[in-house]
């Protein structure tokens, strides 16, 4: 058994508390005959696009349209069970969301390196998109990245900060 000194443990903590990784997602507001709010999956990829961490997941009952956010399915999301790894909650109406990453144990635990944010939104009877974010982990100064959806999703912006 390997023992990690007590002053170790403390500055880690402090390093995990004080780095932000904020997110903050544009659901637009789309015409269509049948609307419904899309799932929303988040996760953070090695640039191999291999999965680092599951950050979160917004979706209702239904679990089985889980399996139309295509990438995180395959990814990560088969292997996984409810409760889904990181934060779970209901999907968003169209409007600004912010979700605040930060003090997932994941974050703390995620080594140094560059890596890309992936935010995946799908809607029951609509369309599908992917956006990915690149990022250095930790970040080095407050920053603010930004990745623009097309039809699904509007303004991603990751917000960053030692």
């Amino acid at each position: 058994m390997r023992l990690i000194p007590i002053v170790m443990l403390s500055a880690l903590a402090l390093a995990a508390e004080a780095t932000q990784f904020q997110v903050e997602v544009e659901v637009p507001r789309l015409r269509v005959a049948e609307y419904h709010a899309p799932y929303v999956a988040f996760w953070i990829e090695t640039p191999e696009n291999t999965v680092a961490t599951p950050l979160g997941l917004w979706y209702d009952d239904q679990e089985k349209w889980l399996k139309d956010l295509r990438q995180w399915w395959r990814r990560t999301g088969r292997s996984q069970s409810a409760p889904y790894d990181g934060l779970t909650g209901a999907t968003r109406s169209p409007g600004k969301h912010s979700v605040d990453f930060s003090e997932l144990p994941a974050m703390a635990e995620l080594p140094a390196g560059d890596y890309q944010l992936v935010v995946e939104a799908a809607r029951e009877v609509g369309g599908r998109e992917v956006v990915r974010i690149p990022f250095q982990w930790p970040p080095a100064s407050a920053q603010q990245l930004r990745a623009e959806g097309t039809e699904e999703l509007h303004d991603v912006t990751l917000t960053l900060a030692p």
